[in-house]
């Protein structure tokens, strides 16, 4: 036990692990005070318009399907700490110049933060991958992703707050600014990372699209990484079809008022938090494709509770049991990809698989107001939790297919 403690410790002493975590807090910062603050001023200029509403989402999740694949690839090419620090300073200046509009009357230029934020998250978020998968020991991975996880479950529950605080006192010019100053902050402290690797030989500068296309095959050839894949999509799709009914679920399921919709994602947030920690203590002991596994089984009964229940104690306790092994899937997922990926595929890998997940969702999300019409909310949360199954037999192949605990063995024939 001591042992275990005295490396997590060392974990919290890496260099990189520092940097890193304290940049991440920055990020969550300037990107939940956007999230809210855009959110509450596109609602006040439009009174409420639904269709205005959704393209705050749209213009999230949009250049996730076209810039994943790129963004992977490129981070492949460009030096990770270089291309983290460019993102986020990018990022800044977005955000001023769309200041700058909105104080001269151009008030949907909000829009703009969002799509460009996105955008360069897509080209950052596998470089910090990259580096992750440099920097620290393949046994701490695992505890240095539940780390990560700990972060965005705690912004998960003072997120929303932080953001709708800033707004309602500043309004949205003051907003803006710290957007831009959380994410300038984040770059300046970036640049105590650790020096990037020098170019060990110019000529791996080859045709990008060669190497996009290398990315889909590397996946291909590799059966772990396709079963991953499936699982990506599975979830996606499961995820999809629930995500836009609890509100739903609330007021017809239930016969409360909507507002009770914050404390169902309120207790989400809170039990991913304290399942963030319990994991930190001890993920080392789990495989992770054990965690996924755990993780999505716990989706699948408790979807298809909370899809059954009339009963409001018992669908916050589901909630409640939901989100306390959420970070199992998380975790697990990150870890099998920086363990199961070759140092040099890593922007590549996350830019396959990541748009399967992103691309199921969004076809069952774009479906589900009009499978909402035809069927029951009981029937739809049983599909989801079905799906969710799914994914957990296709994680069980994981279990005996190769000792993924000693991957750095396992890479080179991977693809037999």
């Amino acid at each position: 036990m001591e042992s275990s403690s005295s490396a997590d410790a060392g974990l919290f002493q890496n260099r990189f692990v520092q940097v890193i975590m304290i940049s991440g807090i920055l990020l969550q910062i300037g990107v939940w005070v956007r999230n809210f603050a855009i959110l509450l001023f596109v609602m006040e200029k439009t009174q409420n318009n639904p269709f205005a509403v959704s393209m705050i989402s749209v213009a999230e999740f949009a250049p996730i399907f076209i810039f994943s694949f790129i963004g992977g690839t490129y981070a492949d090419r460009w030096k990770p700490k270089r291309t983290m620090i460019w993102c986020d300073l990018l990022s800044a200046v977005s955000v001023l110049v769309v200041l700058f509009a909105i104080i001269f009357g151009t008030w949907q230029a909000v829009f703009f933060v969002t799509f460009i934020s996105a955008i360069l998250s897509q080209f950052s978020q596998p470089s910090s991958m990259k580096l992750f998968k440099i920097h620290v020991p393949v046994e701490k991975l695992q505890v240095g992703m539940a780390m990560f996880q700990t972060l965005m479950a705690i912004f998960m529950i003072i997120g929303p707050m932080m953001g709708t605080l800033v707004y309602q006192r500043f309004g949205i010019n003051i907003a803006i600014a710290v957007m831009a100053v959380a994410f300038l902050m984040s770059a300046a402290v970036l640049t105590f990372l650790p020096a990037d690797e020098k170019e060990k030989d110019k000529q791996l500068k080859s045709n990008f699209w060669r190497e996009l296309s290398d990315g889909f095959r590397y996946v291909w050839e590799r059966k772990v990484l396709t079963i991953l894949g499936g699982v990506f999509a599975a979830a996606g799709l499961a995820v999809g079809i629930i995500q836009p009914l609890g509100i739903f679920i609330i007021v017809e399921r239930l016969g409360l008022p909507k507002e009770n919709l914050q404390w169902l994602l309120a207790t989400n947030g809170v039990a991913m938090l304290i399942g963030g920690g319990m994991l930190l203590s001890f993920s080392k002991k789990i495989s992770p494709q054990k965690l996924l596994a755990l993780g999505l089984l716990v989706n699948s009964i408790s979807v298809i509770g909370i899809g059954i229940s009339r009963s409001w104690a018992i669908t916050l306790g589901l909630q409640f049991f939901n989100g306390l092994f959420m970070p199992c899937i998380h975790i697990g997922t990150n870890t099998l990809i920086l363990k199961l990926t070759e140092e040099e595929f890593v922007g590549r890998v996350n830019g396959v698989l990541n748009p399967l997940f992103m691309g199921a969702m969004v076809v069952t999300m774009s479906l589900s107001g009009l499978l909402k019409i035809k069927l029951s909310l009981v029937t739809m949360y049983t599909v989801s939790g079905v799906l969710f199954f799914f994914g957990v037999l296709l994680a069980a192949q994981l279990f005996n297919m190769v000792n993924i605990d000693k991957e750095d063995k396992f890479i080179s024939n991977s693809g037999q």
